[in-house]
């Protein structure tokens, strides 16, 4: 059973981020869990959703480290979500590889001086036990490797954020050769 502020948050965080995505984009969730945004997603009309998890029920049972083991393909996603990961590990190298030019970061994730507030919270059974330490808390103004498009903060508590993959800037000669940018 969904602890209740879990369950609240759950239902504003699918409506704020995929509200604005259209039906056929192809997403990739990061640390699915109990797969609850996917089943959610499929139940909307998502077609091309794919959550992967260490462990089950997730699509794919792997770590986002290893994506090209798992058979994951570069630059194949439009939108990736990582609802409360990037605290347990950060993976925003392995997003940006995964993830189309222009394609769109959805992240959730602890403001971090409330992060000792949540886990009193998590110990009175009202949020979601964490499953990993959250060794790696950040401000979302500071994510490396992309482009902020709306950042959102919740109750002082969490913050929410979209994020946009760079387009290509095409090709230049650095050297003497070609290199893409």
């Amino acid at each position: 059973m969904t602890p209740l502020l879990s369950g609240l948050a759950r239902r504003r965080k699918f409506k704020w981020f995929f509200s604005d995505v259209p039906h056929t984009t192809r997403i990739l969730e990061i640390g699915c869990g109990d797969c609850w945004s996917r089943d959610r997603a499929r139940a909307a009309g998502y077609t091309n959703y794919v959550g992967l998890d260490l462990r089950p029920p997730a699509d794919i049972v792997g770590d986002v480290r290893r994506w090209r083991d798992l058979g994951l393909q570069a630059e194949a996603f439009d939108v990736i979500a990582a609802f409360e990961v990037i605290e347990h590990i950060p993976c925003f190298a392995e997003c940006h590889a995964l993830l189309r030019p222009g394609g769109l970061l959805f992240l959730t994730t602890p403001v971090p001086r409330a992060d000792p507030f949540l886990a009193f919270l998590e110990q009175l059974g009202l949020l979601q036990r964490r499953t990993s330490p959250h060794a790696h808390l950040l401000d979302l103004r500071d994510v490396p490797l992309f482009e902020p498009v709306a950042l959102r903060r919740v109750v002082g508590l969490a913050q929410w954020g979209k994020f946009r993959k760079p387009p290509r800037s095409g090709f230049h000669v650095l050297h003497g050769r070609d290199h893409s940018c």
